[in-house]
Order: structure tokens, then C-alpha cells, then sequence
């Protein structure tokens, strides 16, 4: 040490010219050697290629991957720098022989460069081939040596190498030449792509055929002298014939590819995408497509979720149609119209809240909220339904009736809490059309809320009844890291178990497509909650459905909103939904959440907790919250005779001869069409003569609903006609008298239907029945 320092006291010059080339040199080598931008590449979870976008200077160049497949690494370094592991970077023999060939022939015949040197004279594109640049490349090879691997070395020519054309790098190459990833290509392939990078201008696939056939089986002649083949293998890869044009890139996932694109442009994303479900969902939409677009039908899109790594496994964002049909357009996180796709979770919010229990009887009858008038799909009426067949039959007017009991801005506020991106505007915009598609949503969002629903259910049985805070998360399609699901908590994240379970139990029960209507006498199929929904004017079909670990999402439409005829839920997007069910595992159903749930008895014809007079009862599993739910409203104590044919009361029968007998008894306008659909339904008998009560007296309109505006139609022969009033009354024996604008205009017994034929304009209709009892009704008629 005391020598060296001594040596540079004596020789100050020397050495700080030694110092500044060391360090001349040890900064000469750029950090960053190739900047080129690079291909966005998507890659199954198992790292099979979905597809890829080309760089943005129209090269096809992928992301450097982290290691070489064994066959092409022997071929090219065989062909290229047999002595690439025994070098410094350079090899001084080599570089000798080129120089006395070079000499001697007068121009440049022969490089001499290693791999090393090659991968340094690819970074500094366009340089010329002169001696000076080879020293410059020598130094810099030697560099990059003392930096990186040997191994690292070769990735970086492998990934950067020119294989004619626009492609660049082996796996482009390999894609491009031969349709397969690199590692599984044979010994010719792999031979093939070796010799490419030596003259790539000049020869590739499709280019100077003959030379390229000659200089792959010279290489392979090699591999069989040095013994890395054997005589079979060589015979047969001689054999092999050469690409005569690129291969398009694989196009598996478009859609996703795009978003990929946006998201992480010119990077490698292996993505959640399980290529099996993604294959055989792209034939199932393929196969539907071809049928739906004769009926002028374009659109379609499906996205299957893992519901317990939240992972997107299938994305098909668009149907194989063309361009004029918006082919480019990813429909999976577009907004469209909701249809019914909503009213599962308000059946939710109202179990959850406690308003409800999942067999209390709603009312389903004409109604008009303003201008308001919700109509059931099947333009007909049932007068009450339990709720959970309402959901499970998707009736508009029992839902909006709910709706409405529930309050708007209650249920506005649960949507809120699902972070539906979409919901944009508040409670007024919407009004009570919110549950029947005056709301848009995508398929992103509502398979994602579905799938937050199903783990709630699956993390509280298997977590000691327990919730996660952040249950409620986005899905990935990224493979980088795992959805994190928060700390377990014992309060709900929104919905509580038992809500979520007792919803299913209703989506189970929905009527299935005419080919899976019988699908429970067989072993194989298996419980899905699913629903339905379709948009005004028929321009959305949805369907949405999950297991206890998946869940489908389905849309069908046109992309540019056009409605067609038969473009409805159940019709079109369902059937797609089961046959994308049918290619997954089977699931078991879902686990009672028991600890949310307690045991009480309900009265069977009313849905309601059972009060002292119910005659038919049974002990079901409800929510907690449901517990605070009132007993059944529809059940009263009638007095009636022996014969239970009339109501009796002490000032006519003996009190001895009097029975006291509960009676299921629903509001008039209820009982009307509830009595049409129910044939059992007994109305309460009415007062035998001489002993006639005015008690629980009450009468409503059928038709028209109040402040309605009523169109009369005309028939053939231009006249107008009637307009035929509608009254239930629950004592239909009496006699009621009909008034238009204080005017009598008759009176009807037993089947209380009047006839008139106002002028245009404002009109008060009142009723009158024969105890004096009276009803009054504004209605506009319109000119």
C-alpha cells in the first residue's frame, strides 16, 4: 500500500489520466441500453398469449422476458459465439481471423463479434461498421460484462435481435413464424430463428427461401455432429418446412387487451384470464351471435368472476361481429339501462333494514304515482304476492310499490354504498323508475357487487361469523398481487348474511329458459341465484347469475341502442348465461348463515310473523332485523253462523250459536284480482238480513287510478268509445250509485262496472253505496 501511494506521489500526471479513463469507463455504459418502446403483451394466468398491441413505432417487440428456452439458447449460441461463457466479452481469436479475412479480401466480410458485442451494436442503432466503432463496441462489451450475467447478456440479445421484417426478439418471432410461444418450437424451429439475426434483411420467412433452408440444416448438421441431436431427430428436422408468412398475433381477448392497453401500455401483464373458460365462452358467444343477429341482434358481452379471488377469469367485452356494428366497442364497462338487474338489491336493502320478510304478501295491482304508472311485463295482475316470487317473477309493480314503502333516498343510499359508478344523479332524476331501468349500470360493476355479495356470505360461514371490511373490492385481471379483503370485523360491510342468503333463496326460484325449465329433477345441474332484466324500448338484455364461486354476467343488445323486438332478459341473454354455467365446476349451494338468523313462526297465507289468530302457521328462518317486522295485518276475527255462510252479530243469533272464526282478508282492490289467480281465496261472508253492520266498510277504484289521464279510443267507424269505471267494494251485495261531476249516471249491485262517455276535460267521479259510504276520483280526459 505504502508502495502504491508512494508510486502515485512520484507519478501525479499518470495517474490521474489512469484515474479518469477508469472512470471514463465505468460511466461509458449507458444505464439504460435499449429504449425502444415495446409491445403490450397479455398473457393467461398460465402464461399462454391472449394477445398483443404492436409498439408504437410499428415494430412488433416484446418486453423482455426473464429467461430463454433451452433449444433456441443451444442453436444460437452454436451458430453465433460457441465460446460465449469462456470470453470476456470479446473474442480475440475470432476478432483476428475477421481481420486478416477483411484485409485480404479489401471490405468487411466478417464481423468476429461476440453476442456480448452484438447486443452493444444493436443499442447504438445506425452506427457504421467501421474499425473505430468495432473498438468502441469491444470497450463497451467488456463493460457490460463486469455488469450483468452472462446470462442477463443473452436475454438481452434475444429480446432485441432483428428477425426480419418488423419483428424483433424471440418471442415475437416465434409467435409471428410459427403461431407458438418460444419454448415449446422444435429443434428446426428453434434453428430457424437462430440464423435469422445473422442477415435479417436478407433473409426470413418468406424472403430468399432457399438460402435460409440451407443455412438452418447447416446448424442442425452441427447440433448432430456435437451430439445435442440424434440421427432420428436430425432426419426428420431436415425435413421440417419453413414459414412461408408472419402468423397474425393470437386475438383471444381483444377487448381486454385494450384495457390492458390503456392501463399498462408497452409492458407484459399476465393476466387472471383462465384461457379454458375463455376459449369455450368465445365459441358459446360465437354460437349466439349467429343466431341472434337474425334478428338484427349485434352485441354481446360476458364476464365470469372467481368469487373468492375476486379474479376476472373469462372477458369477452364484445360479440365477433364488424365494424359497422361497434365490434371495437368493449361493452363489459360500458353504462347501459338497467332493466330489473336492480331489484334484487332492493329486496336486499329492505331484508337487511327490516322491513321486510321474505314471504310478506305486497300488493301488485294497478297503480299511478302522478304520471307515473308501472305495468308488469304480462300487462296483468295478481293483487298481492309474496315478495320473494315478485322478485323471482321480476313484477314491476310490486317492486316499485316496495320501493316506495321502502323510501327512495333509503334504497339510494344503499346503491351508493355498492359504489355504483354509474348512479351519477340524485333521488329526483330518477324517481321511483330507479328500480325498473331509469338507472344505467355495466357489467363490470354489477357482476363485481354480485361477487362482493356471495364472499360476504362465503367469508361469514367460514370465518366464525365474521365480515371483512373491505368485502366490497374491486376485481382484478392483473395476476401481480391479491385482492386485500380488509381486517375481519363483526359488523356488515352493507348487507348482512342472512339478507344476502334469503335473496338468493328468491333469485334460485327464478323461472329458467324453456331448455332448463326442468333442471331440477337432474342430479347434474346446480342452484344458481340468477336474475334477469330488460331496458324500455328492448335495447338491454341482461342476466346475472352466481354460484358459491363464480359469478356470470351477461349482456345483449346493440351497441348503439337500438331496440328489437324480443330482445328481452330471459329470452336472449339467459340462455347464454346457463351455457356458460354448464362449461364451469359445479358449485354447492351457499351455507345458512345461522347466526344471523333466528327461528319464528310465520303465517303461511300472509308471509307476515304470525299473530294469535293465524290459522296456518310455520316456523321458518328469518333475518334478525326481520324481527321487528309487525304480525300479520290480513287476518281477522269474523262472527259467523254455524254454516259460516253469513256474519252474525248478537242483535240477530244467539251467542251460543255464534262462531268466531279468523278470516284471511285482503283491501278490496287486492282481494279483485287476487281472487282471479287464487280460486280458494274466501272473501268474508256477508251481514245475513236483519243483522247488517256498516263496520269495515271500504270500496276503491280498478279503473281509472286517481288524476289519471284517461285516451278513448274510437273504432272502426270513428265513434267514440265508452269509458267503462271500474269499483271493488268489499261488500259487493250492496248497491252503489255512480255520479260524474255531481250528475247520477246509474248504479250497479254485485259487479260494480259503469259505462260512460265523458266530455275532454277535467271530471270528479264520485260512488255512493247504499250506506251512504262515498268515494271521489279526479280524472283528466284527453281530447
Amino acid at each position: 500500500m505504502y508502495r502504491f501511494l508512494r508510486y502515485i506521489r512520484q507519478n501525479k500526471v499518470k495517474s490521474t489520466v489512469i484515474l479518469l479513463m477508469l472512470i471514463a469507463y465505468y460511466f461509458c455504459l449507458p444505464q439504460q441500453l435499449f429504449k425502444d418502446p415495446t409491445a403490450t403483451v397479455l398473457t393467461s394466468r398460465t402464461n399462454e398469449l391472449l394477445g398483443a398491441r404492436i409498439a408504437d413505432d410499428g415494430q412488433w417487440r416484446f418486453p423482455s422476458n426473464d429467461s430463454i428456452p433451452l433449444k433456441f439458447k443451444t442453436c444460437i449460441l452454436l451458430f453465433e459465439d460457441e465460446y460465449f461463457y469462456k470470453h470476456p466479452g470479446f473474442n480475440p481469436i475470432s476478432i483476428l481471423k475477421a481481420l486478416k479475412q477483411n484485409l485480404s479480401s479489401g471490405s468487411v466480410k466478417r464481423g468476429g463479434s461476440t453476442i456480448t458485442q452484438q447486443v452493444i451494436r444493436l443499442s447504438r442503432k445506425g452506427q457504421p461498421r467501421s474499425y473505430f466503432e468495432k473498438l468502441k463496441e469491444l470497450i463497451l462489451a467488456t463493460r457490460l460484462e463486469f455488469r450483468y450475467s452472462k446470462d442477463y447478456i443473452l436475454n438481452l440479445y434475444a429480446s432485441n435481435a432483428p428477425f426480419g421484417g418488423n419483428v424483433v426478439g424471440i418471442e415475437a418471432a416465434s409467435w409471428r413464424y410459427f403461431n407458438r410461444d418460444v419454448s415449446n418450437l422444435s429443434w428446426a424451429e428453434s434453428s430457424t430463428l437462430a440464423v435469422l439475426p445473422n442477415a435479417p434483411s436478407l433473409i426470413y420467412p418468406g424472403k430468399n427461401q432457399k438460402r435460409l433452408f440451407e443455412k438452418r440444416n447447416r446448424l442442425l448438421k452441427k447440433l448432430f455432429e456435437n451430439g445435442t441431436i440424434d440421427k432420428l431427430t436430425y432426419e426428420l428436422s431436415i425435413e421440417e418446412e419453413l414459414p412461408i408468412k408472419p402468423y397474425p398475433l393470437p386475438q383471444i381477448t381483444p377487448h381486454l387487451l385494450q384495457k390492458t392497453v390503456n392501463e399498462h401500455k408497452g409492458k407484459r401483464a399476465k393476466s387472471t384470464i383462465n384461457l379454458g373458460f375463455q376459449s369455450q365462452t368465445n365459441g358459446i358467444v360465437r354460437q349466439h351471435y349467429n343466431r341472434l343477429r337474425q334478428n338484427e341482434i349485434h352485441n354481446i358481452s360476458v364476464l365470469i368472476l372467481d368469487v373468492n379471488s375476486r379474479e376476472v377469469l373469462t372477458y369477452v367485452g364484445n360479440s365477433p361481429t364488424d365494424k359497422a356494428h361497434q365490434n371495437y366497442v368493449d361493452i363489459i364497462n360500458k353504462p347501459r339501462s338497467t332493466g330489473s338487474i336492480l331489484k334484487p338489491f332492493l329486496y336486499a336493502s329492505m331484508l337487511d333494514a327490516g322491513d321486510l320478510l321474505p314471504h310478506t304478501l305486497v300488493a301488485d295491482v294497478p297503480t299511478q304515482f302522478g304520471s307515473y304508472q308501472p305495468e308488469n311485463f304480462n300487462k296483468s295482475y295478481d293483487g298481492a304476492v309474496p315478495a320473494n316470487e315478485a322478485l323471482s317473477r321480476s313484477l314491476n309493480v310490486p317492486a316499485v310499490r316496495m320501493l316506495q314503502d321502502f323510501g327512495l333516498d333509503r334504497f339510494y343510499h344503499y346503491l351508493k354504498q355498492l359504489n355504483l359508478k354509474d348512479l351519477k344523479y340524485n333521488t329526483n332524476h330518477y324517481g321511483l323508475s330507479l328500480i325498473l331501468g331509469g338507472a344505467e349500470s355495466n357489467l363490470w360493476d354489477l357482476c363485481s357487487k354480485y361477487a362482493s355479495m356471495s364472499s360476504t356470505l362465503n367469508h361469514f360461514n367460514n370465518n366464525s361469523s365474521q365480515y371483512f371490511s373491505n368485502e366490497f373490492c374491486e376485481p382484478i385481471y392483473v395476476k401481480n398481487k391479491a385482492v386485500d379483503f380488509g381486517q375481519l370485523q363483526n359488523e356488515k360491510s352493507i348487507f348482512d348474511a342472512a339478507s344476502i342468503y334469503l335473496t338468493y333463496e328468491s333469485m334460485k326460484q327464478v323461472n329458467r329458459p324453456e331448455e332448463d325449465e326442468s333442471w331440477e329433477i337432474y342430479d347434474s345441474s346446480q342452484e344458481i341465484a340468477w336474475k334477469t332484466g330488460t331496458s324500455f324500448g328492448f335495447r338491454d338484455a341482461w342476466a346475472i347469475g352466481t354460484t358459491k364461486d363464480y359469478v356470470v354476467g351477461v349482456w345483449v343488445g346493440n351497441a348503439d341502442g337500438e331496440g328489437r323486438p324480443g330482445l328481452v332478459g330471459v329470452q336472449t341473454a339467459a340462455p347464454i348465461l346457463f351455457d356458460v354455467f354448464d362449461i364451469l365446476p359445479k358449485s354447492e349451494w351457499f351455507t345458512k348463515p345461522f347466526d344471523e338468523m333466528l327461528e319464528v313462526k310465520i303465517c303461511n297465507k300472509s308471509g307476515y310473523r304470525a299473530s294469535s289468530i293465524c290459522e296456518e302457521t310455520e316456523l321458518r328462518y328469518i333475518q334478525i332485523s326481520g324481527k321487528k317486522t309487525k304480525p300479520c295485518p290480513h287476518h281477522r276475527l269474523v262472527h259467523v253462523d254455524t254454516k259460516e255462510k253469513y256474519q252474525v252479530n248478537s242483535s240477530c243469533e244467539p251467542i251460543e250459536n255464534i262462531k268466531n272464526k279468523p278470516w284471511f282478508v285482503l283491501p278490496p282492490l287486492q282481494a279483485f284480482y287476487y281472487k282471479n289467480k287464487n280460486p280458494f281465496y274466501k272473501p268474508i261472508p256477508p251481514f245475513r238480513e236483519g243483522c247488517l253492520s256498516d263496520s269495515d266498510i271500504s270500496m276503491e277504484f280498478i279503473y281509472p287510478n286517481q288524476q289519471s289521464t284517461v285516451f278513448l279510443p274510437k273504432d272502426f267507424n270513428g265513434k267514440t268509445n265508452d269509458l267503462v269505471l271500474k269499483v271493488a267494494h268489499s261488500k259487493p251485495e250492496l248497491e252503489l250509485f255512480w255520479y260524474v261531476d255531481n250528475v247520477y249516471v246509474g248504479s250497479t249491485k254485485e259487479i260494480h262496472y259503469m259505462a260512460i262517455l265523458p266530455n275532454p276535460g277535467e271530471h270528479t267521479l264520485t260512488v255512493v253505496d247504499e250506506l251512504g259510504n262515498e268515494l271521489k276520483h279526479k280524472i283528466t280526459v284527453a281530447d
